[in-house]
C-alpha cells in the first residue's frame, strides 16, 4: 500500500484562528455597532458576577464589571478615539476588574473589535519602562555588528529576566541560526545551530511581522475557546490577537526542549522577516503589556540599526560596483577594441562583480580573467546554456544541481553568473564563484520524523523529540549572488550591447536578423490592422446596437458590455503593436525640447486619470535636451504613467522626476516606490509583451516599454531600469548631447 505523504501540514496549519486563547486572560469580541459575538469561555472566570449568555448581548450591559469607574460608554469612547489615531494610542487601557489590575488592548478584525484583557502585572519585579533607556544605550554602544547583536540579546535578557536570549536570523531558505546569545551560565550554548524552516513554518513567519512580540505563558496551561452563537461557522480572524492560542504542534516542540516560557520580538528589514529576538525560560514566566511593548522598542531599535547598516553596506558595494561599470562604459566607447576594453586594463568585467574568475566570449575569442575553468570545460558549458537556457540572464550558486557535470570543476565554479551577448555567435559573459564547502550545525537532525494517521493513513511531520547536535557538510555550493552583482550585471549588459550597437557594423548575424525580424513584424501589423480592426469595428457596433435595445435582461446587458470591452482592449492593443513597429520607419527630427513643460502636461492629465494629489509627485531640475517632440512626450507619458500606476496601492504614492546635466550626457530618472520588479524579471523588462507577475489586475498590454526602448534606440540614447520586489522601481534615459 502507498501512502499519501504529507510533510507540509506545518506551513498549512491555520494557525491565524485557533479559536482559542491562552488562558492567563479573557476575550470579548464586539461588532461594530456594540454587541457581543464571539466570548472566551473562561471569561465567567475573571468576571464573577457576569450574567450567562454574553453572545448577542450589547457590551454597555458589562461595562460596569469592566470599569467601575469609568463612563458608561467608554469602550466605544475609546474605539472612536482609537479609529481615528491609531489603536497604538489607546493601549493599554488601564482598568482593574474586581479590585485587581488590568489592561484591555484592543484590535480590530474585519467587522468586529477584539476586547482583550490581561493583568497589569508581571512575573518580573523589574521596571522594565525604568530600565529600557539605559539598556538602549548600552545596546548601540558599539558600532561592530556582532557586538550590536550580544549586546543586544544581553540587554533583552537584563529588561525580561528570561533564561536564554538568543538572536536568531532567517536565511533565504527559511532557515533560522543563532547568531547572538544571552543565558545563563549553567546552561549549555546554542550559538551557531542551525534550525530546519518547518520549525517556523511560513504562515508563523508572515504572522511575525503583523505581531511584533509573541508571548507565551506557560505551555502547561489548557488554552480557553472561543464562544459564538450556534448559527455562526465564520472562524474569528486573529491576527491582531495579544492571547491568540499557540499551536499544538508548537507548544509540544517547546515541551520537548523543555522550555515552559517564550517571547519574540520580530527583527525587520525592509517590511521582511529577517529574524526573531527569540527568549526562552525553563519555568512559567507572564510578561505584561507594557514591558512586552517596552521590550519591542529593543527589537525596533535593533531593526532600524540593522537595516542602517545593512543598507550603507549595500550602498558602498553598489557604488563601487557602479563605478566599475561607469568604467567599463567609458572605455569601450574609447577603444575600437571591445574585448580590450572590458579585460585589458586595470578595471575589467571581474570589478562588476564579487567573483573570483571571469570569462568574456566574444568575436570568436575567449578571454579568462582570474580563476576559470579549462577551455575545453568553458566550451561544455556554453553549449549547455545554449541549449537550456532560454533567458539572456543565468544565475546560480549551485551549478552542479543544473549542470552534473560542472561537478568536475566545482572548486572554482559552483556559482555562475552568466549574460548572453549573441545566441547565435555563441557570445558570453560569465562569472565564476568558487565551491564553499560549509560545515552545517543543526540543533538535531532537520529531518522531522514522520508520523502515521491510524484513521487517514496520510503522514504528518509531528514536533522534533530531539535537540542533539547533528553535522551536514554542505558542498558544491558558492556563496550567492547578492542583489547589488545581479543589478551591476543587468547595467553591464546593457552598456556592453550599446558599445557593440556602436561600433558593430550590419554584417554582423545579429543585425539581419533584427532587420529580418522587423520587416515581419511590419508586415504582421499591417495584416491585423487590415483582418482584424473590420471585424472589431463589426463587433463595436453590433454591440452598441443591442444595447440600446431596454428590454434585455440585465446578465444580457453585462455580457454585451464585457464584449464592448473587449473589443476596445484589443483595438489598443492592434494600435500600440501598429506604433511599435512604425518606430524605425519614423523619420526623427531633432530639435531642443525643453521636457519641463511636456512632463508637467503629462503629470496633470495622468492626475485626473489616476485621481491622486498632485502632492505625490515631485518634479525636479529639468534640463534640455535633443530629440524628436513626439516622440519624446511619448516617453515621458509611459514611464510616467507605469510609475503612477504601480505606486497607486503604496501608503501615500510618491513618483519623483528629475534630470542631471553633464558635460556628455543628460540623465533623466523616474522613480516610484511602488509594486517594483523581481530581480530575476530585470532582464526581460524591455522585451515586447513582457509583463510582470505582480501587476495583478492592473491594466497594460506588455508593448509600452518596448516601445520606450525603440524610441531611445533611435535617439542613440540609452534606458534602464534599477529596482527591488516591493521597493519601487527607478527609469533612468540617459540622452547624449
Amino acid at each position: 500500500m502507498s501512502l499519501n505523504i504529507d510533510l507540509t501540514n506545518c506551513d498549512r496549519e491555520p494557525i491565524h484562528i485557533p479559536g482559542k486563547i491562552q488562558s492567563h486572560g479573557f476575550l470579548i469580541v464586539i461588532d461594530h455597532d456594540g454587541y457581543i459575538r464571539f466570548e472566551s469561555e473562561n471569561t465567567t472566570a475573571y468576571l464573577k458576577n457576569v450574567p450567562p449568555g454574553l453572545i448577542g448581548t450589547h457590551i454597555s450591559a458589562i461595562e460596569p464589571l469592566i470599569g467601575k469607574n469609568e463612563p458608561p460608554d467608554f469602550i466605544a469612547r475609546l474605539i472612536v478615539f482609537g479609529k481615528v489615531n491609531g489603536f497604538e494610542q489607546t493601549n493599554p487601557f488601564n482598568t482593574d476588574i474586581h479590585g485587581v489590575p488590568f489592561y484591555l488592548v484592543i484590535s480590530a478584525s474585519a467587522d468586529y473589535y477584539l476586547l482583550e484583557f490581561e493583568p497589569a502585572s508581571s512575573d518580573s519585579a523589574t521596571d522594565i519602562q525604568r530600565m529600557i533607556g539605559r539598556s538602549i544605550s548600552e545596546m548601540l554602544a558599539d558600532k561592530n555588528l556582532n557586538n550590536l547583536l550580544n549586546n543586544s540579546a544581553l540587554q533583552v535578557k537584563n529588561v525580561i529576566g528570561y533564561d536564554r536570549v538568543m538572536v536568531y536570523r532567517f536565511a533565504e531558505d527559511g532557515h533560522g541560526e543563532v547568531i547572538a546569545e544571552a543565558k545563563n551560565a549553567e546552561l549549555p550554548s546554542w550559538l551557531g545551530l542551525h534550525y530546519p524552516a518547518s520549525d517556523i513554518p511560513k504562515q508563523a513567519r508572515e504572522l511575525y511581522k503583523h505581531n511584533l512580540t509573541r508571548l507565551i505563558a506557560d505551555v502547561h496551561t489548557q488554552p480557553s475557546a472561543i464562544l459564538t452563537a450556534a448559527d455562526n461557522d465564520v472562524p474569528l480572524d486573529m491576527t491582531n490577537s495579544h492571547l491568540r492560542a499557540v499551536s499544538p504542534i508548537h507548544i509540544q516542540y517547546l515541551k520537548n526542549m523543555g522550555v515552559q516560557s517564550s517571547f519574540s520580538i520580530s527583527l525587520l528589514y525592509k517590511k521582511g522577516l529577517w529574524g526573531l529576538i527569540a527568549c526562552h525560560n525553563y519555568s512559567p514566566r507572564f510578561i505584561d503589556y507594557k514591558s512586552r511593548e517596552s521590550a519591542k522598542l529593543i527589537g525596533q531599535i535593533l531593526s532600524s540599526a540593522l537595516e542602517f547598516r545593512q543598507d550603507e553596506e549595500n550602498q558602498q558595494i553598489q557604488e563601487r560596483y557602479k563605478s566599475a561599470v561607469d568604467q567599463l562604459s567609458r572605455l569601450m566607447l574609447k577603444d575600437s577594441n571591445i574585448e580590450y576594453a572590458l579585460t585589458g586594463h586595470a578595471v575589467t568585467l571581474l570589478n562588476a562583480v564579487d567573483a573570483t574568475g571571469a570569462v568574456l566570449i566574444f568575436d570568436n575569442n575567449l578571454i579568462k580573467l582570474g580563476v576559470t575553468p579549462t577551455d575545453s570545460q568553458i566550451t561544455g558549458l556554453t553549449s549547455w546554456l545554449k541549449n537550456n537556457i532560454a533567458d539572456t540572464f543565468y544565475y546560480t550558486s549551485n551549478l552542479v544541481s543544473d549542470y552534473p557535470d560542472a561537478a568536475m570543476f566545482r572548486d572554482m565554479a559552483s556559482g555562475i553568473m552568466a549574460t548572453v551577448l549573441s545566441r547565435e555567435f555563441g557570445e558570453y559573459v560569465i562569472w565564476f564563484k568558487p565551491e564553499q564547502v560549509s560545515t552545517i550545525t543543526w540543533a538535531g537532525n532537520p529531518e522531522k520524523p514522520v508520523t502515521i494517521d491510524t484513521t487517514s493513513g496520510i503522514a504528518h511531520i509531528s514536533p522534533r523529540n530531539s535537540f542533539e547536535e547533528w553535522s551536514q557538510t554542505v558542498t558544491g555550493t558558492s556563496k550567492n549572488w547578492s542583489n547589488e552583482e545581479i543589478k551591476s550585471v543587468v547595467r553591464l549588459r546593457s552598456e556592453i550591447t550599446y558599445a557593440i550597437n556602436q561600433k558593430a557594423g550590419a554584417i554582423r548575424l545579429l543585425n539581419e536578423k533584427l532587420k529580418q525580424a522587423y520587416e515581419e513584424l511590419d508586415t504582421f501589423s499591417f495584416t491585423i490592422s487590415h483582418d482584424l480592426k473590420n471585424p472589431i469595428s463589426t463587433i463595436k457596433s453590433f454591440t452598441q446596437i443591442l444595447l440600446r435595445d431596454k428590454e434585455l435582461k440585465p446578465q444580457t446587458l453585462k455580457v454585451l458590455d464585457r464584449i464592448q470591452n473587449g473589443a476596445d482592449k484589443m483595438n489598443n492593443m492592434i494600435n500600440e503593436v501598429l506604433d511599435y513597429s512604425r518606430i524605425n520607419r519614423s523619420e526623427l527630427t531633432l530639435t531642443d525640447i525643453q521636457p519641463g513643460p511636456i512632463i508637467r502636461d503629462i503629470v496633470s492629465d495622468l492626475l485626473l486619470v489616476y485621481n491622486i494629489d498632485e502632492s505625490n509627485i515631485t518634479i525636479g531640475n529639468m534640463p534640455q535636451i535633443q530629440g524628436d517632440p513626439v516622440m519624446i512626450s511619448q516617453v515621458f507619458a509611459n514611464i510616467i504613467s507605469n510609475a503612477i500606476k504601480y505606486s497607486m496601492k503604496s501608503e501615500p504614492p510618491k513618483i519623483t522626476i528629475e534630470g542631471t546635466d553633464n558635460d556628455t550626457e543628460v540623465v533623466y530618472t523616474i522613480s516610484d516606490n511602488g509594486l517594483g520588479i523581481d530581480i530575476k524579471q530585470l532582464p526581460r523588462i524591455f522585451e515586447l509583451f513582457n509583463r510582470m507577475d505582480n501587476v495583478g489586475d492592473i491594466e497594460g498590454s506588455g508593448v509600452g516599454l518596448a516601445i520606450v526602448k525603440r524610441i531611445i534606440e533611435k535617439h542613440r540614447g540609452k534606458i534602464w531600469v534599477d529596482s527591488e520586489l516591493g521597493q519601487g522601481s527607478t527609469f533612468n534615459i540617459s540622452f547624449k548631447k
